[in-house]
């Protein structure tokens, strides 16, 4: 059973099978755009996203660190994992 946003992991499929659909977009979006928060807004936390970005102002970018750090996360985890912590459980920092 496929749900918007992300592969059931209760489904008949094996583990080796898995493949979290929004993982890399996010991941990437986190390394390449951090200082526009847009890792934040792909994943629909606009509040989270708005805040990154005033951090990101009154830091004069210094803040954008945490988005980047954010990809790296993202990109090294295991896609099972992603999709428990942040589009079920809707995890928004780290």
């Amino acid at each position: 059973m496929e749900t918007y946003g992300y592969n059931d992991p209760q489904s008949s499929q094996t583990p080796n099978n898995y493949r979290s659909e929004k993982k890399l977009a996010a991941g990437l979006l986190g390394l390449l755009l951090s200082p526009f928060a847009a890792n934040k807004f792909y994943l629909g936390y606009m509040k989270e996203g708005i805040i990154q970005i005033v951090l990101n102002i009154c830091t004069c970018g210094i803040a954008s660190v945490i988005p980047f750090i954010e990809g790296i996360i993202y990109i090294t985890m295991s896609d099972e994992q992603f999709d428990r912590t942040y589009v079920q459980n809707k995890k928004a920092w780290f």
